[in-house]
């Protein structure tokens, strides 16, 4: 590297540590605050700030995508604040409401964000998932035009703790990953404490282990320019084998510390005497303090070695808290330099009083030049790094003839469909499971659009002549993406899938399928994925005690709630074939939407925001009724209830029921109608929706908007005062029991609370309360006086 690009680093290196800081200190120090501490960390920023100035001032280039370390999120909004994509306001209200984020976020950040981080270890394994989206869109023919960019994550060591990172790594593996980058902040120190020697050789056999490339910086060019003097070699000895911990300690008490060491251990031989004698206090320690990862020309240098697109880790040596008075010590994660402490960091790095916030405080020299330099730099050169894409058109709902079937296998035949018409959204869709392919009933799917892989596979079963239903090939072409027995790595492709359209600039319809139950295995990668806004269907099957030989383990109990809780996630659990063939055909376009967060006044859903969309299905088969396809019915499918059965003026009670109990429920209601007349049957295809409208009108009522109502309002409006709500669903009562809060009618939920066990589906809705007969115990309860609990538990 020429002396004039490095000394230009150097100066970007010098103002963004000092604007990282400061924001921090502001935050916590003069800002008007709440009851508790701002936080930020000044230390954990500090020893990010010389590799991401090295990468993002040199290395990188605008087709390359970058999830930062979410403790370096403040050194992120000061590189984007010298580059005029964020704003002064912003920074100065840094953790605070409307200012820059804690961590970076794609949503919620104004500066180019390319992948939220703040989970960790998630922002770190989608770069993976990101590079496969990549290959997999370049392999289209629609993907021509792709740059091939590097996906790069910027690590901090204690995140290489969580377990998502070492399964992404084995499914990067087995796809052939390449254009990734991982640099891994090693400075040796976490929240609680330092980590164990030896740590690097670890990282280094697991990531050899997996095909990446290693690249080790531990030395900077003042370390290495020391080694070739006479007593260097005795002092590379020294710092290889210094304890982290001790390390870090000489580093917190600076260069007397360091000469008192180093000549007590190995100063006595004349070379290493000297070596240290003709250095100051504060040339030793900047000497002792120049690790490879703070040093911008070793950085730049290892980065443009590399020529090739092969995996790639780069463990480079950091200090916590570099250049700042908290350097190396141990409490520092959480640490804030005091006032008199920050006052003397100011007038260290130059800055005038009153100039705290200019851009170019802490430069000395030609700002002007500086400017130019930064104009030239390629990652910045094309602005926003964000793309459009255009919709893919939806062919309307595909309809299904079938007189008796499940909602999973109608999922399946509807996917056959599509994968048999020369649609476009047929080529668009992009479908993957954690190795329940077949028994989510994507097969259908599979044999016909094949499985993607960037070179062809064979089909040795298939050129055995060995008979399967399964003609799987693997090819440039595929459509589907095979992935272990990991649920994390699921939704962590499905968030990368999602952002395709953003991201490179072509768009996908990912759908994923999982065992219901196991949701939750991957649920903090799924509210990442939401968190960014990524865009795909989750299908959830099968679900409930309803997968009754299965026990316990297979029968999930809350996955409805989540539906019901997590943002970004439109939530449906349809009963019916018709059903499902309505909300596929909705959820296709929903996931494509981009639109204004203005409600619609009829549900006050903000439905034109788009979104993800959960599907929670069952593989229990149900005797469809007579098609159903009126506009009408599919507005009420959508909302999320219709009336299966509208009460009667007079009505004491309805049955309100979601999903694959709904023979029960209609079953139940055919043996109370001999003596209710009036009573009615709500199916609700998705309590999500219900309960959104329902709050969002709630809020808009409070703003002024007298006559605002949701969905469910609307269908309870009419019914007396003393009617009761029986509520059934397979899955927690508490998913229907709010129906009560609505109109103030008495609601008995009934669901199930408890693990599941083996036995048919019948023993076990027995059992749970939930079947026709314990139904009609509940509603005759209401009347005769006796607890209605007992009775709908009773055998």
């Amino acid at each position: 590297m020429d002396a004039d690009r490095s000394k230009q680093l150097k100066a970007i290196e010098k103002q963004v540590l000092w604007l990282a800081c400061w924001m921090i200190h502001n935050a916590n120090a003069l800002r008007e605050k709440g009851e508790v501490k701002v936080g930020g960390h000044q230390a954990s920023s500090a020893s990010m700030v010389s590799i991401m100035t090295a990468l993002y001032f040199h290395a990188l280039r605008a087709e390359d995508r970058v999830a930062v370390k979410p403790h370096a999120s403040p050194v992120f909004h000061a590189i984007q604040y010298l580059m005029e994509n964020q704003t002064r306001e912003k920074l100065e209200n840094f953790r605070g409401y409307g200012g820059a984020q804690s961590y970076p976020s794609r949503t919620k950040d104004v500066d180019d964000v390319d992948f939220s981080t703040g989970s960790v270890g998630l922002g770190v394994a989608i770069t993976a998932f990101a590079s496969i989206m990549q290959d997999y869109l370049a392999a289209k023919k629609w993907g021509d035009d792709i740059p091939m960019g590097r996906m790069v994550a910027l690590v901090g060591d204690a995140e290489l703790d969580e377990g998502n990172i070492y399964e992404c790594l084995q499914e990067g593996w087995k796809h052939d990953l390449r254009n990734t980058w991982w640099v891994i902040d090693y400075n040796r120190q976490s929240l609680d404490g330092v980590v164990r020697e030896g740590l690097w050789q670890r990282i280094e056999a697991v990531f050899r282990a997996f095909g990446w490339d290693v690249v080790v910086l531990k030395y900077g060019a003042l370390q290495r320019a020391a080694f070739e003097e006479p007593g260097g070699e005795k002092l590379r000895e020294w710092i290889d084998r210094c304890p982290n911990q001790l390390y870090s300690a000489l580093t917190f008490q600076g260069g007397e510390a360091w000469r008192k060491r180093l000549m007590d251990e190995i100063g006595d031989q004349g070379d290493v005497s000297a070596l240290l004698t003709h250095r100051t206090d504060e040339e030793l320690s900047a000497l002792m303090n120049n690790l490879g990862g703070h040093c911008v020309e070793s950085l730049a240098e290892a980065f443009d070695a590399v020529d090739h697109d092969r995996p790639t880790v780069f463990l480079a040596y950091t200090i916590k808290g570099w250049g700042t008075p908290l350097a190396g010590h141990k409490d520092n994660h959480a640490g804030l330099m005091t006032v008199q402490q920050m006052a003397q960091f100011q007038a260290a790095m130059g800055v005038a009083e009153g100039g705290e916030w200019e851009p170019f405080s802490t430069c000395a020299g030609d700002v002007l030049e500086l400017r130019d330099f930064l104009a030239a730099v390629p990652f910045f050169e094309k602005g926003r790094r964000r793309f459009a894409a255009a919709k893919v058109p939806t062919p309307g709902p595909v309809f299904l003839d079938d007189k008796v079937l499940s909602t999973q296998t109608g999922f399946g035949k509807i996917l056959d469909s599509l994968a048999k018409s020369d649609r476009e959204i047929a080529d668009r869709i992009v479908t993957t499971a954690p190795d329940v392919t077949v028994s989510t009933n994507l097969g259908p799917w599979v044999n016909r659009r094949g499985l993607f892989a960037r070179d062809i596979q064979a089909d040795t079963f298939r050129d055995e002549r060995v008979p399967s239903a399964q003609k799987w090939r693997f090819s440039p072409e595929g459509q589907h993406i095979e992935l272990g027995i990991a649920e994390m790595n699921l939704f962590l492709l499905l968030g990368a899938a999602g952002l395709s359209h953003s991201l490179f600039g072509q768009r996908v319809l990912p759908i994923g399928t999982v065992y219901d139950p196991f949701i939750a295995r991957g649920l903090d990668a799924l509210n990442y994925a939401c968190y960014q806004d990524a865009r795909f269907m989750i299908v959830g099957t099968p679900s409930g005690v309803t997968l009754a030989p299965e026990g316990g383990a297979h029968q999930s109990i809350g996955s409805q709630l989540i539906g019901i809780s997590q943002d970004g996630l439109a939530s449906f659990e349809p009963a019916f074939l018709d059903e499902l063939s309505v909300i596929m055909d909705w959820a296709f376009d929903y996931m494509q939407r981009d639109g204004e967060g203005d409600p619609d006044e009829r549900t006050w859903l903000r439905d034109e925001t788009g979104g993800s969309v959960y599907l929670r299905l069952s593989t229990r088969p149900l005797e469809q009724p007579m098609r159903r396809s009126d506009d009408h019915f599919r507005r009420g499918v959508i909302d999320g209830a219709y009336w299966l059965r509208r009460p009667g003026p007079n009505a004491d009670v309805i049955l309100a029921y979601q999903g694959t109990v709904a023979p029960e429920v209609i079953d139940a209601a055919g043996r109370l109608g001999e003596d209710r007349r009036d009573i009615g049957v709500l199916a609700i295809t998705s309590a999500d929706r219900l309960n959104a409208g329902w709050t969002a009108a709630q809020r808009a009522r409070k703003r002024g908007h007298k006559k605002a109502a949701g969905h469910i309002e609307t269908l309870l409006a009419d019914l007396p005062r003393h009617c009761a709500i029986v509520t059934v669903t397979d899955g927690h009562p508490a998913t229907l029991a709010w129906l009560g809060g609505v109109a103030g009618h008495r609601t008995i939920p009934l669901g199930v609370e408890h693990f599941g066990q083996t036995g048919s589906i019948a023993d076990l809705y027995r059992h749970y309360g939930i079947d026709a007969a314990s139904i009609v115990r509940t509603v005759s309860g209401l009347t005769s006086g006796r607890p209605v609990s007992t009775l709908a538990m009773s055998q």
